[in-house]
């Protein structure tokens, strides 16, 4: 594959390269490029999580790069997920959570034996170099850098909170040097992480990238899309100088099920789920139902998307691009109602490889467990 095709698949369907010029130098540089994405272990995967993560990771793995997936069970910990419960987490990261990540990545047509799976406590036990690490990044920048970057842990800027959460950024930055990744991924929600990395990556002595002839290099960071999850936004309409804010806010939640779909949901909770959207005719602004078709349904050039409908109200129509079809949705040429059968019917093929992996007895154990564990906490 030539540096070109695989410059666009990296680019493909992110909301930010940090920076393009940076990506294409690596490229060009010929250096054994590693990727790496981390998840905290925070209970059931959503389409958020599962599939707009893992169809970034097949992107990766077509452009012939090295994927990682890092399971964060000491930032959970700092985070309080699973009620804080350390062996519990590390259980859950090691079975149901990475069992989801190989579902999604199915639901491309991924490979799941190219995919490294590796465990935060793994790294961090015996390992000096790594809090070293820690410690020179956290030398390198400041105590209010670190307050505001609480957002990476879905904090509020300014909220108070105990002194371990300040611990979680240099950590998660950490993550980065120590394991040599130079094609750090992650979503939006994370950027303060990763420009941290790069501010740092020239000034640390401690695991510094380097290129091939020793000189220190900075980390490209790739950010993928927020999808929204299905709820109404508190305030509509929504003020333009609020609407970036809100996407934040709103982005899929599992803390919110009903708005959200899990990557193992049944085809009624599938159907269900989207017929309850927030979907109001002609807008575009704001609007789960056109987010999701234009990141998880037109994925790539050759992406076409069916709308069924009777034949009084214009019959099936077939669009290859999503232009297209917001054109028509903005001219009222396309129903809300109908738009969302068509999501389900479609969202239901792309998770039938995730189902499937859920319907194997020792899977679905895991999420049994989890289920009950969420259930008693």
């Amino acid at each position: 594959m030539d540096l070109q095709k695989r410059f666009e698949l990296i680019r493909h369907n992110t909301e930010e390269i940090m920076t393009e010029n940076d990506l294409m130098l690596l490229l060009e540089s010929g250096i054994k490029i590693k990727h790496y994405i981390g998840f905290e272990i925070s209970g059931k995967i959503h389409l958020g999580t599962g599939l707009m993560c893992m169809s970034k990771v097949k992107d990766f793995m077509d452009a012939g790069i090295d994927c990682s997936i890092f399971l964060a069970d000491w930032h959970s910990w700092i985070n309080e997920k699973l009620g804080g419960d350390r062996e519990i987490i590390k259980r859950v990261a090691g079975g149901y959570f990475k069992e989801g990540l190989i579902a999604s990545l199915k639901c491309f047509g991924g490979d799941p034996e190219k995919l490294q799976f590796i465990l935060g406590s793994d790294i961090y036990h015996n390992n000096d170099d790594y809090w070293a690490t820690m410690v020179d990044i956290s030398k390198n920048t400041t105590l209010r850098r670190m307050m505001r970057s609480i957002t990476i842990l879905g904090r509020k800027e300014g909220e108070s909170i105990d002194f371990a959460k300040l611990l979680y950024p240099p950590m998660q930055v950490a993550d980065i040097f120590i394991q040599g990744i130079n094609l750090p991924h992650a979503g939006l929600d994370q950027r303060k992480a990763q420009v941290i990395a790069r501010e740092v990556a020239l000034k640390i002595k401690t695991k510094p990238l380097q290129d091939k002839q020793g000189n220190k290099m900075k980390p490209v960071a790739v950010h993928h899309h927020l999808i929204l999850g299905l709820g109404k936004p508190p305030v509509w309409p929504v003020p333009k100088d609020q609407l970036q804010e809100l996407w934040s806010a709103l982005k899929m939640s599992k803390s919110k099920p009903d708005t959200c779909i899990f990557i193992h949901d049944s085809v009624e909770e599938i159907k269900r789920k989207i017929n309850r959207a927030f979907c109001l005719e002609g807008e575009i602004e704001f609007n789960p139902i056109l987010d999701w078709i234009k990141y998880l349904i037109f994925r790539d050039a050759k992406s076409v998307f069916e709308i069924n409908r009777p034949e009084k109200f214009g019959g099936k129509i077939t669009y290859s691009s999503y232009s297209q079809l917001e054109e028509d949705f903005v001219k009222k040429k396309l129903h809300p109602a109908d738009l969302k059968n068509s999501v389900a019917e479609e969202l239901i093929k792309i998770l039938e490889p995730a189902r499937k992996h859920f319907e194997q007895p020792r899977v679905k154990k895991m999420l049994e467990e989890l289920e009950m564990l969420i259930i008693t906490r």
